[in-house]
């Protein structure tokens, strides 16, 4: 792999193969069944089985092109062999603070594994790409939507 590819967790890594193999041997198969019944019910300009069934499939076949292209390029990383484990790399729980004293906590991941909603931050993204190489105590300035914000690393763990 390529050092210099996008990193992805072993989990994240996993649930795109298992949506790959989902897409693969489930869904196409069964999209390929109604195609081809519907198809042998005559008429295909107004059978919305036939018509609904190709869409559903050109879907699918870009979805898996997408996937297989993706897990391709990707770099798996898992965070619990990260060595210095005193700054922020890929993987870690980050707890931040801001002028106010706010807390956030969130977890660097790769970008098709990212949930802010559950603090999970892609690694391409700005506050990730700020936090990146950052020890305990250091301040990082983001530029977000809403303005620039300074944040400073109040707590940094790595997985087991």
């Amino acid at each position: 792999m390529n050092p210099t590819s996008p990193p992805i967790s072993p989990a994240g890594m996993a649930a795109l193969r298992a949506r790959y193999d989902l897409l693969l041997g489930t869904e196409r198969p069964a999209i390929v069944e109604v195609v081809s019944w519907a198809a042998g019910n005559g008429d295909r300009s107004e059978n919305g089985d036939y018509l609904y069934g190709r869409k559903r499939m050109r879907e699918i076949d870009r979805e898996l092109g997408y996937l297989a292209r993706r897990m391709k390029l990707l770099r798996v990383v898992d965070p619990c062999q990260q060595e210095d484990r005193s700054k922020v790399r890929f993987g870690a729980t980050v707890t931040i603070a801001d002028e106010l004293d706010n807390q956030r906590v969130l977890t660097l991941v790769g970008d098709d594994e990212q949930d802010a909603s559950l603090g999970l931050i892609g690694w391409s993204a700005p506050l990730a790409r700020a936090l990146r190489g950052a020890g305990i105590g250091d301040l990082r300035r983001v530029l977000l939507p809403g303005g620039e914000k300074e944040w400073e690393v109040v707590a940094i763990t790595y997985p087991v």
